[in-house]
Protein backbone atom coordinates (compact mmCIF):
# COMPACT_ATOMS: atom_id res chain seq x y z
CA UNK A 1 0.00 0.00 0.00
CA UNK A 2 1.10 3.41 -0.56
CA UNK A 3 2.36 6.09 1.61
CA UNK A 4 -0.76 7.58 4.01
CA UNK A 5 -0.73 11.56 3.72
CA UNK A 6 -2.08 13.33 6.64
CA UNK A 7 -1.40 16.44 5.06
CA UNK A 8 -5.19 17.69 3.35
CA UNK A 9 -5.88 21.68 3.17
CA UNK A 10 -9.94 23.13 2.51
CA UNK A 11 -9.00 23.65 -0.96
CA UNK A 12 -8.29 19.55 -1.66
CA UNK A 13 -11.10 18.63 1.02
CA UNK A 14 -13.89 16.17 -1.10
CA UNK A 15 -15.97 15.54 2.19
CA UNK A 16 -16.41 18.71 4.03
CA UNK A 17 -16.76 22.14 3.25
CA UNK A 18 -15.59 24.51 5.41
CA UNK A 19 -16.89 28.38 5.92
CA UNK A 20 -16.41 31.37 8.23
CA UNK A 21 -19.07 33.93 8.93
CA UNK A 22 -17.55 36.18 11.94
CA UNK A 23 -16.99 34.70 14.63
CA UNK A 24 -19.38 31.12 13.62
CA UNK A 25 -18.02 28.52 11.32
CA UNK A 26 -20.13 26.03 9.69
CA UNK A 27 -18.39 22.64 8.69
CA UNK A 28 -20.75 20.89 6.11
CA UNK A 29 -19.87 16.78 5.50
CA UNK A 30 -21.28 16.09 2.34
CA UNK A 31 -18.81 12.63 1.55
CA UNK A 32 -18.20 12.10 -2.23
CA UNK A 33 -19.16 8.20 -2.43
CA UNK A 34 -16.63 8.04 -5.20
CA UNK A 35 -13.28 9.12 -3.68
CA UNK A 36 -12.76 6.58 -0.37
CA UNK A 37 -9.05 6.58 0.73
CA UNK A 38 -8.86 3.33 -0.89
CA UNK A 39 -10.51 1.38 -3.82
CA UNK A 40 -12.78 -1.34 -3.14
CA UNK A 41 -15.94 0.40 -1.14
CA UNK A 42 -17.87 3.37 -1.83
CA UNK A 43 -18.54 6.11 1.17
CA UNK A 44 -22.68 6.09 0.74
CA UNK A 45 -24.95 7.78 3.04
CA UNK A 46 -21.91 9.61 5.22
CA UNK A 47 -20.52 6.73 5.88
CA UNK A 48 -16.58 7.92 6.58
CA UNK A 49 -13.13 6.33 6.50
CA UNK A 50 -9.73 7.67 7.01
CA UNK A 51 -10.13 10.52 4.24
CA UNK A 52 -12.98 11.80 5.66
CA UNK A 53 -11.61 12.34 8.89
CA UNK A 54 -8.20 13.35 7.90
CA UNK A 55 -9.57 16.54 6.58
CA UNK A 56 -11.94 17.08 10.25
CA UNK A 57 -8.69 16.55 11.66
CA UNK A 58 -7.18 19.41 9.39
CA UNK A 59 -10.40 22.01 9.92
CA UNK A 60 -10.49 21.94 13.88
CA UNK A 61 -6.45 22.21 13.37
CA UNK A 62 -6.50 25.10 10.81
CA UNK A 63 -9.74 26.78 12.81
CA UNK A 64 -7.45 27.16 15.57
CA UNK A 65 -4.60 28.63 13.86
CA UNK A 66 -5.73 30.37 10.19
CA UNK A 67 -9.11 31.66 11.92
CA UNK A 68 -8.94 32.86 15.32
CA UNK A 69 -12.12 34.82 15.24
CA UNK A 70 -14.23 32.02 15.28
CA UNK A 71 -15.46 31.16 18.10
CA UNK A 72 -18.55 28.18 17.28
CA UNK A 73 -18.56 25.86 14.88
CA UNK A 74 -21.66 24.29 13.37
CA UNK A 75 -20.90 20.36 12.42
CA UNK A 76 -23.56 19.72 10.07
CA UNK A 77 -24.29 17.46 6.96
CA UNK A 78 -25.44 18.11 3.40
CA UNK A 79 -27.31 14.45 2.77
CA UNK A 80 -30.46 14.53 2.55
CA UNK A 81 -32.13 12.87 5.89
CA UNK A 82 -28.40 12.15 6.80
CA UNK A 83 -25.96 13.18 9.26
CA UNK A 84 -23.76 10.40 9.16
CA UNK A 85 -24.26 6.86 9.13
CA UNK A 86 -20.47 6.08 11.13
CA UNK A 87 -17.63 4.25 9.80
CA UNK A 88 -18.17 2.73 6.21
CA UNK A 89 -18.76 -0.69 7.30
CA UNK A 90 -17.01 -2.11 3.90
CA UNK A 91 -13.95 -0.73 4.59
CA UNK A 92 -13.83 -2.04 8.30
CA UNK A 93 -14.97 -5.28 6.89
CA UNK A 94 -11.71 -5.06 4.16
CA UNK A 95 -8.99 -3.66 6.65
CA UNK A 96 -6.17 -5.12 8.63
CA UNK A 97 -7.05 -5.44 12.17
CA UNK A 98 -3.92 -3.05 12.62
CA UNK A 99 -5.74 -0.61 10.32
CA UNK A 100 -8.78 -1.12 11.80
CA UNK A 101 -7.52 -0.28 15.20
CA UNK A 102 -5.14 2.77 13.97
CA UNK A 103 -8.60 4.27 12.34
CA UNK A 104 -10.35 4.12 15.29
CA UNK A 105 -7.88 5.49 17.84
CA UNK A 106 -7.20 8.48 14.99
CA UNK A 107 -10.81 9.65 14.64
CA UNK A 108 -11.10 9.20 18.61
CA UNK A 109 -8.06 11.24 18.98
CA UNK A 110 -9.95 13.63 17.06
CA UNK A 111 -12.68 13.64 18.68
CA UNK A 112 -10.74 15.01 21.64
CA UNK A 113 -8.94 17.33 19.94
CA UNK A 114 -12.50 18.93 19.22
CA UNK A 115 -13.16 18.84 23.04
CA UNK A 116 -10.11 20.33 23.86
CA UNK A 117 -10.64 23.23 21.52
CA UNK A 118 -13.68 23.87 23.56
CA UNK A 119 -12.26 23.68 26.82
CA UNK A 120 -8.87 25.32 26.70
CA UNK A 121 -9.09 27.90 23.27
CA UNK A 122 -13.12 28.46 23.53
CA UNK A 123 -14.13 27.05 20.48
CA UNK A 124 -17.81 25.77 21.11
CA UNK A 125 -18.94 23.02 19.06
CA UNK A 126 -22.84 22.10 17.60
CA UNK A 127 -23.43 19.15 16.40
CA UNK A 128 -26.63 20.36 14.15
CA UNK A 129 -28.16 16.43 13.12
CA UNK A 130 -30.81 16.49 10.32
CA UNK A 131 -31.38 12.66 9.84
CA UNK A 132 -30.07 9.57 10.89
CA UNK A 133 -27.23 9.68 13.20
CA UNK A 134 -25.27 6.56 13.80
CA UNK A 135 -22.58 5.09 14.85
CA UNK A 136 -19.28 6.97 14.61
CA UNK A 137 -21.69 10.10 13.64
CA UNK A 138 -23.20 10.17 17.03
CA UNK A 139 -19.65 9.93 18.01
CA UNK A 140 -18.71 12.82 16.69
CA UNK A 141 -21.82 14.80 17.34
CA UNK A 142 -21.27 13.39 21.65
CA UNK A 143 -17.48 15.32 20.99
CA UNK A 144 -19.63 18.94 20.50
CA UNK A 145 -20.67 20.84 23.26
CA UNK A 146 -24.31 20.69 22.07
CA UNK A 147 -26.41 17.99 20.26
CA UNK A 148 -29.61 19.36 18.06
CA UNK A 149 -31.74 16.72 16.47
CA UNK A 150 -34.12 17.37 13.77
CA UNK A 151 -37.78 16.31 14.99
CA UNK A 152 -39.30 15.08 11.86
CA UNK A 153 -40.33 11.65 12.65
CA UNK A 154 -37.55 9.66 11.66
CA UNK A 155 -34.11 11.07 12.19
CA UNK A 156 -32.98 9.41 15.21
CA UNK A 157 -29.76 8.55 17.09
CA UNK A 158 -28.36 4.90 17.22
CA UNK A 159 -25.24 3.08 18.33
CA UNK A 160 -26.09 -0.06 15.89
CA UNK A 161 -22.55 -1.77 16.63
CA UNK A 162 -23.33 -4.39 19.13
CA UNK A 163 -27.02 -5.21 17.51
CA UNK A 164 -25.48 -5.17 14.01
CA UNK A 165 -21.67 -6.03 13.45
CA UNK A 166 -20.75 -7.29 17.27
CA UNK A 167 -17.95 -4.69 17.76
CA UNK A 168 -18.00 -1.52 19.80
CA UNK A 169 -18.63 1.95 18.91
CA UNK A 170 -14.58 2.45 18.63
CA UNK A 171 -14.20 6.04 19.25
CA UNK A 172 -15.11 6.62 22.85
CA UNK A 173 -18.54 6.40 22.26
CA UNK A 174 -19.94 4.18 25.24
CA UNK A 175 -17.30 6.38 27.53
CA UNK A 176 -18.46 9.92 26.71
CA UNK A 177 -22.51 7.84 26.62
CA UNK A 178 -22.15 7.56 30.51
CA UNK A 179 -19.27 9.77 31.21
CA UNK A 180 -19.53 12.85 29.43
CA UNK A 181 -23.42 12.84 28.80
CA UNK A 182 -24.52 11.25 32.28
CA UNK A 183 -26.91 9.00 30.59
CA UNK A 184 -28.15 6.84 33.19
CA UNK A 185 -26.61 3.10 32.72
CA UNK A 186 -29.82 1.25 31.97
CA UNK A 187 -30.60 3.78 29.20
CA UNK A 188 -27.84 3.18 27.90
CA UNK A 189 -27.68 -0.40 27.79
CA UNK A 190 -31.44 -0.10 25.71
CA UNK A 191 -30.05 2.88 23.37
CA UNK A 192 -26.95 0.61 22.36
CA UNK A 193 -29.22 -2.57 21.60
CA UNK A 194 -31.64 -0.92 19.70
CA UNK A 195 -30.45 -0.92 16.27
CA UNK A 196 -32.74 1.72 14.81
CA UNK A 197 -31.86 3.91 17.69
CA UNK A 198 -33.85 6.47 19.36
CA UNK A 199 -35.56 9.42 18.49
CA UNK A 200 -37.30 12.57 19.15
CA UNK A 201 -38.81 13.87 22.69
CA UNK A 202 -37.55 10.59 24.38
CA UNK A 203 -34.13 11.09 22.61
CA UNK A 204 -34.05 14.94 24.35
CA UNK A 205 -35.57 13.02 27.76
CA UNK A 206 -32.61 10.35 28.19
CA UNK A 207 -29.59 13.21 27.44
CA UNK A 208 -28.99 11.98 23.92
CA UNK A 209 -29.43 15.01 22.50
CA UNK A 210 -29.73 18.70 24.06
CA UNK A 211 -33.14 19.76 21.83
CA UNK A 212 -35.60 18.28 19.07
CA UNK A 213 -36.33 21.17 16.61
CA UNK A 214 -39.05 21.09 13.91
CA UNK A 215 -37.82 21.82 10.34
CA UNK A 216 -39.71 24.73 10.77
CA UNK A 217 -37.67 26.59 13.17
CA UNK A 218 -34.32 24.53 12.61
CA UNK A 219 -32.30 27.23 10.58
CA UNK A 220 -33.31 29.52 13.25
CA UNK A 221 -32.58 27.77 16.67
CA UNK A 222 -28.90 26.24 14.97
CA UNK A 223 -28.20 30.47 14.12
CA UNK A 224 -29.22 31.17 18.11
CA UNK A 225 -27.81 28.50 19.32
CA UNK A 226 -23.98 28.70 17.38
CA UNK A 227 -24.44 32.58 18.41
CA UNK A 228 -25.15 31.93 22.41
CA UNK A 229 -22.09 29.07 22.83
CA UNK A 230 -19.63 31.94 20.13
CA UNK A 231 -20.38 34.43 23.03
CA UNK A 232 -19.13 31.81 26.17
CA UNK A 233 -15.67 32.22 24.55
CA UNK A 234 -15.15 36.08 23.56
CA UNK A 235 -13.38 36.69 26.59
CA UNK A 236 -10.36 34.61 25.50
CA UNK A 237 -7.54 35.82 23.98
CA UNK A 238 -7.13 34.70 19.88
CA UNK A 239 -4.87 35.03 17.48
CA UNK A 240 -3.46 36.53 15.83
CA UNK A 241 -4.16 34.24 12.54
CA UNK A 242 -0.96 31.80 11.22
CA UNK A 243 -1.37 30.09 7.98
CA UNK A 244 -0.19 26.34 8.45
CA UNK A 245 2.28 25.69 5.29
CA UNK A 246 2.28 21.95 4.01
CA UNK A 247 5.64 20.11 5.77
CA UNK A 248 6.28 18.15 2.27
CA UNK A 249 8.67 15.44 3.98
CA UNK A 250 11.03 13.54 1.90
CA UNK A 251 9.18 9.59 2.24
CA UNK A 252 11.41 6.99 1.22
CA UNK A 253 10.64 3.09 1.77
CA UNK A 254 13.23 3.57 4.99
CA UNK A 255 12.70 6.82 5.41
CA UNK A 256 10.83 9.81 6.11
CA UNK A 257 12.62 13.24 6.39
CA UNK A 258 11.38 16.68 7.56
CA UNK A 259 13.01 20.20 8.74
CA UNK A 260 13.74 18.82 12.38
CA UNK A 261 12.20 15.05 12.52
CA UNK A 262 13.60 11.80 11.02
CA UNK A 263 12.23 8.77 11.39
CA UNK A 264 14.20 5.87 9.70
CA UNK A 265 13.22 2.09 10.27
CA UNK A 266 14.33 -1.51 9.79
CA UNK A 267 11.98 -3.98 8.64
CA UNK A 268 14.56 -6.73 9.52
CA UNK A 269 14.93 -6.44 13.15
CA UNK A 270 11.62 -4.60 13.68
CA UNK A 271 12.85 -1.79 14.92
CA UNK A 272 13.40 2.15 14.23
CA UNK A 273 15.33 5.41 15.10
CA UNK A 274 13.22 8.93 15.38
CA UNK A 275 15.01 11.80 15.91
CA UNK A 276 14.08 15.42 17.02
CA UNK A 277 16.15 18.24 15.85
CA UNK A 278 15.88 21.47 18.59
CA UNK A 279 16.09 24.99 17.09
CA UNK A 280 18.60 26.75 15.75
CA UNK A 281 18.48 29.92 17.02
CA UNK A 282 16.09 31.51 20.19
CA UNK A 283 12.75 32.52 19.65
CA UNK A 284 11.85 35.81 17.84
CA UNK A 285 10.57 38.90 19.99
CA UNK A 286 7.15 38.56 18.47
CA UNK A 287 6.84 34.82 18.22
CA UNK A 288 3.72 35.01 15.46
CA UNK A 289 6.03 37.42 13.39
CA UNK A 290 9.12 37.08 10.80
CA UNK A 291 10.25 34.34 8.85
CA UNK A 292 11.39 32.48 11.87
CA UNK A 293 8.15 33.16 14.15
CA UNK A 294 4.81 32.34 13.14
CA UNK A 295 4.39 28.75 10.99
CA UNK A 296 7.78 28.38 10.90
CA UNK A 297 8.56 29.04 14.90
CA UNK A 298 10.54 25.83 15.88
CA UNK A 299 8.23 25.08 18.74
CA UNK A 300 4.80 24.18 16.24
CA UNK A 301 6.77 23.46 13.20
CA UNK A 302 8.87 20.81 15.10
CA UNK A 303 5.78 19.12 16.92
CA UNK A 304 4.04 19.19 13.95
CA UNK A 305 6.62 17.38 11.62
CA UNK A 306 6.60 14.73 14.90
CA UNK A 307 2.80 14.64 14.60
CA UNK A 308 3.19 13.38 11.07
CA UNK A 309 5.90 11.31 11.82
CA UNK A 310 3.94 9.07 14.40
CA UNK A 311 0.46 8.98 12.08
CA UNK A 312 2.52 7.53 9.51
CA UNK A 313 4.53 4.82 11.83
CA UNK A 314 1.52 3.89 13.01
CA UNK A 315 -0.33 3.29 9.63
CA UNK A 316 2.57 2.80 6.92
CA UNK A 317 4.54 0.42 8.83
CA UNK A 318 2.54 -1.78 11.93
CA UNK A 319 5.89 -4.35 11.92
CA UNK A 320 8.28 -1.60 13.78
CA UNK A 321 7.93 -2.66 17.46
CA UNK A 322 10.91 -0.70 18.60
CA UNK A 323 12.12 3.27 18.26
CA UNK A 324 14.80 4.64 19.85
CA UNK A 325 13.70 8.30 20.27
CA UNK A 326 16.80 10.76 20.17
CA UNK A 327 17.00 14.53 20.31
CA UNK A 328 20.11 16.82 18.73
CA UNK A 329 20.43 20.55 19.17
CA UNK A 330 21.27 23.08 21.99
CA UNK A 331 19.79 22.54 24.77
CA UNK A 332 19.37 26.33 25.75
CA UNK A 333 17.55 27.28 22.43
CA UNK A 334 14.98 24.94 23.45
CA UNK A 335 14.74 26.44 26.54
CA UNK A 336 14.61 29.45 25.36
CA UNK A 337 11.74 28.62 22.90
CA UNK A 338 9.83 27.10 26.41
CA UNK A 339 10.08 30.41 28.10
CA UNK A 340 8.61 32.50 25.05
CA UNK A 341 5.34 30.37 24.75
CA UNK A 342 5.32 30.81 28.67
CA UNK A 343 5.33 34.40 29.09
CA UNK A 344 3.51 35.21 25.97
CA UNK A 345 -0.39 36.21 26.42
CA UNK A 346 -1.59 35.58 22.93
CA UNK A 347 -3.87 33.01 21.43
CA UNK A 348 -1.30 31.72 18.87
CA UNK A 349 1.70 31.03 21.91
CA UNK A 350 -1.54 29.35 23.90
CA UNK A 351 -2.75 27.17 20.23
CA UNK A 352 1.03 26.32 19.75
CA UNK A 353 1.69 24.69 23.18
CA UNK A 354 -1.92 23.19 23.48
CA UNK A 355 -0.44 21.38 19.98
CA UNK A 356 2.77 20.60 21.38
CA UNK A 357 0.01 18.57 23.80
CA UNK A 358 -1.45 17.26 21.98
CA UNK A 359 1.29 15.60 19.80
CA UNK A 360 3.28 14.32 23.28
CA UNK A 361 -0.16 12.85 23.72
CA UNK A 362 -0.19 10.83 20.52
CA UNK A 363 3.02 9.66 21.39
CA UNK A 364 1.60 8.40 24.73
CA UNK A 365 -1.12 6.73 22.65
CA UNK A 366 0.99 4.95 19.74
CA UNK A 367 1.63 1.48 20.29
CA UNK A 368 5.38 1.20 19.92
CA UNK A 369 7.85 0.97 22.14
CA UNK A 370 9.98 4.03 22.43
CA UNK A 371 13.19 3.47 24.61
CA UNK A 372 14.69 7.87 24.46
CA UNK A 373 18.42 7.63 24.26
CA UNK A 374 20.87 10.14 25.41
CA UNK A 375 24.29 9.36 24.39
CA UNK A 376 25.68 11.92 22.46
CA UNK A 377 27.03 15.72 23.57
CA UNK A 378 24.34 17.46 21.68
CA UNK A 379 21.81 15.19 23.12
CA UNK A 380 19.27 17.59 24.05
CA UNK A 381 16.17 16.38 25.77
CA UNK A 382 15.55 19.74 27.69
CA UNK A 383 12.61 21.24 28.59
CA UNK A 384 9.34 20.18 26.24
CA UNK A 385 11.75 17.60 24.54
CA UNK A 386 12.45 16.47 27.93
CA UNK A 387 8.92 15.80 28.13
CA UNK A 388 9.46 13.01 25.09
CA UNK A 389 12.09 11.27 27.12
CA UNK A 390 9.62 10.99 30.11
CA UNK A 391 7.12 9.58 27.85
CA UNK A 392 8.75 7.02 26.19
CA UNK A 393 8.87 3.50 28.31
CA UNK A 394 12.21 3.94 29.33
CA UNK A 395 14.95 6.32 28.95
CA UNK A 396 19.22 5.06 28.23
CA UNK A 397 21.83 7.73 29.23
CA UNK A 398 25.30 7.42 28.45
CA UNK A 399 27.71 8.78 31.10
CA UNK A 400 30.44 10.53 29.95
CA UNK A 401 33.59 12.49 31.87
CA UNK A 402 32.66 15.82 30.62
CA UNK A 403 29.02 15.25 31.96
CA UNK A 404 28.03 16.96 28.48
CA UNK A 405 25.28 14.59 27.65
CA UNK A 406 22.68 15.92 30.37
CA UNK A 407 19.21 16.48 31.11
CA UNK A 408 17.42 20.15 31.77
CA UNK A 409 13.72 20.79 32.86
CA UNK A 410 11.76 24.45 32.25
CA UNK A 411 8.14 25.37 32.57
CA UNK A 412 6.92 22.85 29.62
CA UNK A 413 7.69 20.14 32.32
CA UNK A 414 5.67 21.86 35.33
CA UNK A 415 1.82 21.74 34.44
CA UNK A 416 1.42 22.99 30.50
CA UNK A 417 1.54 19.55 29.17
CA UNK A 418 -0.20 16.65 31.25
CA UNK A 419 -1.16 13.37 30.46
CA UNK A 420 -4.61 11.51 29.51
CA UNK A 421 -4.63 11.32 33.33
CA UNK A 422 -4.68 15.16 33.78
CA UNK A 423 -1.31 14.69 35.72
CA UNK A 424 2.29 15.85 34.53
CA UNK A 425 5.09 13.40 32.96
CA UNK A 426 7.25 13.77 36.31
CA UNK A 427 3.80 13.42 38.68
CA UNK A 428 3.28 10.40 36.84
CA UNK A 429 7.06 9.12 37.17
CA UNK A 430 6.98 10.04 40.33
CA UNK A 431 3.50 8.97 41.53
CA UNK A 432 4.28 6.92 44.55
CA UNK A 433 6.66 9.74 45.68
CA UNK A 434 5.18 13.32 44.80
CA UNK A 435 7.97 15.33 46.89
CA UNK A 436 10.04 14.15 44.29
CA UNK A 437 8.84 16.15 41.37
CA UNK A 438 9.42 19.51 43.26
CA UNK A 439 13.42 18.16 43.89
CA UNK A 440 13.53 17.59 39.92
CA UNK A 441 12.54 20.75 39.50
CA UNK A 442 14.21 23.07 41.16
CA UNK A 443 17.73 20.67 40.78
CA UNK A 444 16.78 21.31 37.13
CA UNK A 445 16.33 25.47 37.26
CA UNK A 446 20.08 25.06 38.77
CA UNK A 447 21.75 23.68 35.19
CA UNK A 448 22.14 20.51 33.46
CA UNK A 449 21.32 17.11 35.42
CA UNK A 450 23.98 14.21 33.98
CA UNK A 451 24.09 10.63 33.42
CA UNK A 452 24.33 9.40 37.20
CA UNK A 453 22.47 12.29 38.71
CA UNK A 454 19.57 11.87 36.56
CA UNK A 455 19.47 8.13 37.19
CA UNK A 456 19.76 8.74 41.15
CA UNK A 457 17.14 11.48 40.74
CA UNK A 458 14.85 8.95 38.99
CA UNK A 459 14.91 10.45 35.64
CA UNK A 460 16.79 8.18 33.42
CA UNK A 461 16.05 4.32 34.01
CA UNK A 462 20.02 3.13 32.80
CA UNK A 463 23.07 5.40 33.11
CA UNK A 464 25.84 3.44 32.22
CA UNK A 465 29.20 4.31 30.75
CA UNK A 466 30.70 3.91 27.24
CA UNK A 467 32.02 0.76 28.27
CA UNK A 468 28.66 -1.01 28.84
CA UNK A 469 26.20 1.34 27.10
CA UNK A 470 26.14 0.11 23.50
CA UNK A 471 25.53 -3.35 24.18
CA UNK A 472 23.45 -2.55 27.08
CA UNK A 473 21.09 -0.39 25.15
CA UNK A 474 21.55 -3.30 22.00
CA UNK A 475 20.38 -6.30 23.84
CA UNK A 476 17.39 -4.13 25.24
CA UNK A 477 16.26 -3.71 22.04
CA UNK A 478 16.48 -6.95 20.76
CA UNK A 479 14.92 -8.16 23.70
CA UNK A 480 12.10 -5.71 23.56
CA UNK A 481 11.62 -6.98 19.54
CA UNK A 482 11.27 -10.46 20.44
CA UNK A 483 8.35 -9.90 22.67
CA UNK A 484 4.84 -10.40 21.79
CA UNK A 485 3.69 -7.24 20.29
CA UNK A 486 0.13 -8.05 21.30
CA UNK A 487 1.40 -8.04 25.24
CA UNK A 488 3.14 -5.22 24.63
CA UNK A 489 0.43 -2.76 23.64
CA UNK A 490 -1.50 -4.12 26.76
CA UNK A 491 1.53 -3.67 28.43
CA UNK A 492 2.61 -0.15 27.65
CA UNK A 493 -1.08 1.13 27.71
CA UNK A 494 -1.72 0.02 31.12
CA UNK A 495 1.62 1.54 32.70
CA UNK A 496 1.71 4.91 30.73
CA UNK A 497 -1.76 6.16 32.11
CA UNK A 498 -0.32 6.25 35.26
CA UNK A 499 -2.75 7.76 38.42
CA UNK A 500 -6.75 8.77 38.18
CA UNK A 501 -9.02 7.64 35.04
CA UNK A 502 -10.58 10.25 33.24
CA UNK A 503 -12.65 9.92 30.48
CA UNK A 504 -9.34 10.33 28.14
CA UNK A 505 -7.80 7.45 29.74
CA UNK A 506 -10.65 4.74 29.84
CA UNK A 507 -11.58 5.65 25.94
CA UNK A 508 -7.83 4.71 24.73
CA UNK A 509 -7.71 1.85 27.80
CA UNK A 510 -10.64 0.15 26.10
CA UNK A 511 -9.56 0.85 23.14
CA UNK A 512 -6.36 -1.11 23.56
CA UNK A 513 -7.94 -4.13 25.25
CA UNK A 514 -10.80 -4.85 24.32
CA UNK A 515 -11.77 -3.21 20.89
CA UNK A 516 -8.34 -5.01 20.19
CA UNK A 517 -9.74 -8.21 21.29
CA UNK A 518 -13.40 -7.84 19.65
CA UNK A 519 -12.30 -7.08 16.35
CA UNK A 520 -10.10 -10.23 16.38
CA UNK A 521 -13.12 -12.77 17.51
CA UNK A 522 -14.85 -14.83 14.71
CA UNK A 523 -18.09 -13.56 16.16
CA UNK A 524 -17.16 -10.49 14.22
CA UNK A 525 -14.57 -10.94 12.03
CA UNK A 526 -14.43 -14.53 11.11
CA UNK A 527 -15.73 -15.91 7.97
CA UNK A 528 -19.34 -16.10 9.52
CA UNK A 529 -18.61 -12.65 11.52
CA UNK A 530 -21.41 -10.13 11.99
CA UNK A 531 -18.83 -7.49 10.31
CA UNK A 532 -17.81 -10.10 7.29
CA UNK A 533 -21.45 -10.75 6.45
CA UNK A 534 -22.43 -7.36 6.51
CA UNK A 535 -24.80 -6.35 3.94
CA UNK A 536 -24.99 -10.04 2.48
CA UNK A 537 -28.07 -12.10 3.10
CA UNK A 538 -26.31 -14.52 5.10
CA UNK A 539 -27.17 -14.13 9.05
CA UNK A 540 -23.48 -14.11 11.03
CA UNK A 541 -23.41 -17.44 13.20
CA UNK A 542 -21.88 -16.69 16.81
CA UNK A 543 -20.21 -18.65 19.32
CA UNK A 544 -22.64 -18.28 22.25
CA UNK A 545 -19.86 -18.97 25.06
CA UNK A 546 -19.44 -16.11 27.08
CA UNK A 547 -16.13 -15.47 28.22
Amino acid sequence: MDPISFETHPDRYRHWRLSTDGDVATLVMNVDPDHPHRPGYELKLNSYDLSVDIELADAIQRLRFEHPEVRAVVVTAELDRVFCSGANIYMLGSSSHSFKVNFCKFTNETRLYLEEASAESGLRALAACQGTTAGGGYELALACDEILLVDDGSSAVSFPETPLLAVLPGTGGLTRLVDKRKVRRDRADVFCTVAEGIKGKRARDWGLVDQVVPRSKWDATVAERARALAAEGAALAHGPAVALPALAPTVEADRIAYRYVELRVDPATRTGDLTITGPTAPPPAELHAGADGGAELWSLRAFRELDDALLRLRFDHPTIGVLRLRTRGDAAHVLAHDEALARATTGFAREVRLLQRRVLKRLDNTARSFFAVADAADSCFAGVLLETALSADRFYMLIDDAEAIAVRTSSANAGPMPTGSGLTRLQARFYGTPDDVAKVLARGADGPIAGEEAEQLGLATVAADDIDFEDELRIAVEERASLSPDALTGMEASLRWVGPETLETKIFGRLSAWQNWIFTRPNSTGEQGALTLYGRPERPAFNWNRT
